[in-house]
């Protein structure tokens, strides 16, 4: 892979790192302000926090690539903007430094759990399909599911299996719907409850929750590094059912009886992780009691107010951000003239006594980020000597050295120049 792109695509991931803590701290806080609301518009800003958990490193890493590449301004190059830290400017510089040495290596490996976790997530969906093939089939129940789904509006046809080694009943499927059904629930749920599961289903099927789930899986896998979008995937389901009980107790006209089903699946039930959605989905015990005790929603404008609040506070941080970056110098990778060190501005590096006493000797090769006014605002170590005490003497005493810029067109622009100083015994 290309350099550029993998430097790109690193920064990229790092930045998410507070992007995404950003994106969750509005999500968390808009949430608790629409706690009382209905389900539907938590579900509303979860699944928006999540698509811009998604967005904005996307947006940010086109953006790098597409900028010319040459500029720091994009995305996290070390030393840009090192001089707006202050006394932090030289421990900004140093982490940034280390952090780029490293970002190969975390490109790696955010590749190969990509990779495991789409193999994860394949084995999940033959599984499903395969199910969805060699299941049983009940004439009876799919008569009375399809009438189900008739009265739900569903126009597409619904196939229903039974399957013997599933906990609780789940939906696979846009195009062509599947519901699969647990073989347990036909003969230890009296058949009323288990029509209550099956509309709740079918709610599913209706707001084509399936493709959403889909996707938040493909975040999830890109993403799978930050706690805040598996917060949000798991709030995102956890209102879905919510949703969805919702809907199959208007539908149907029997709140309290899916309300028993539930409680009644809670105890066939057993531990089992599926990648598809079912009604185990969410915490039962919750929606239990929203269904025979529901709560009483606010009005429906706070949701618009919550996910416009949300998209203003990312949008402002990301144009903050990309302004800052915009406003960066530029570094010049090939100027004209390269900046040269002011010799008479230097002190000389102390020797470090532990290897002027073990006689050490060497060449270190380094490499500084020389600001258009002749300072060094970043630097690293391009050939060790092979002892770090001179590596870091070296770099430390250049550092404080003056430079003449380097200059390109006839103007002093920043860049990066590369030296040696050698360690020699008299």
């Amino acid at each position: 892979m290309n350099a550029a792109i993998v430097e790109a695509i690193g920064w990229a991931l790092v930045h998410f790192v507070w992007q995404g803590g950003l994106i969750g701290a509005a999500a968390a806080l808009l949430l608790v302000l629409l706690r009382r609301a209905p389900a539907s518009q938590r579900y509303l800003v979860a699944c928006v926090a999540l698509l811009m958990c998604a967005a904005w490193p996307a947006a940010r890493l086109a953006l790098r690539l597409s900028a010319p590449s040459s500029s720091a301004a994009v995305l996290g190059a070390p030393g840009s903007g090192a001089a707006a830290f202050g006394p932090l400017a030289s421990f900004s510089a140093a982490w940034l430094a280390a952090l780029r040495a490293h970002l190969t290596g975390v490109v790696v490996f955010w590749l190969a759990c990509i990779v495991a976790l789409s193999a994860r997530s394949a084995l999940g969906l033959l599984w499903i399909e395969r199910a969805a093939r060699r299941g049983n089939i009940d004439v009876q129940w799919q008569a009375r599911l399809s009438l189900m789904a008739d009265r739900f509006g569903i126009k597409r046809p619904v196939r229903l299996r039974i399957v013997h080694t599933l906990a609780s009943p789940l939906t696979a499927g846009w195009w062509r719907p599947v519901v699969l059904v647990p073989g347990a629930l036909l003969t230890g749920m009296p058949p009323e409850l288990l029509e209550a599961l099956l509309a709740h289903e079918l709610a599913h099927v209706r707001r084509h929750d399936y493709l959403v789930n889909l996707l938040q899986n493909v975040i999830e896998i890109l993403l799978f590094y930050h706690p805040v979008v598996w917060w949000l995937s798991r709030r995102i389901r956890s209102e879905r059912e919510l949703i969805a009980d919702e809907l199959a107790a208007r539908l149907s006209g029997e709140p309290r009886r899916l309300a028993l089903a539930l409680s009644e699946l809670e105890k066939l039930q057993f531990s089992h992780h599926h990648l598809a959605l079912g009604a185990h989905g969410g915490d039962l015990m919750v929606r239990i009691k929203r269904l025979v005790q529901p709560e009483r929603s606010s009005s429906n404008w706070k949701a618009v107010i919550a996910v416009f609040g949300l998209a203003a506070i990312t949008a402002g941080c990301s144009i903050a951000n990309a302004t800052s970056e915009a406003n960066a110098p530029i570094i010049v990778d090939k100027p004209e003239q390269r900046a040269v060190v002011d010799f008479k501005s230097c002190s000389k590096p102390e020797w470090p006594a532990a290897d002027l006493n073990a006689s050490h000797t060497g060449a270190v090769v380094l490499r500084f980020l020389i600001s258009k006014e002749g300072k060094a605002l970043d630097s690293a170590i391009v050939k060790s000597s092979g002892y770090p005490g001179l590596d870091q003497a070296a770099q430390e005493g250049i550092a404080k050295c003056h430079f003449s810029p380097a200059v390109n067109e006839g103007k002093p622009v920043q860049s990066w120049t590369q030296m040696q100083y050698v360690w020699l015994l008299n």
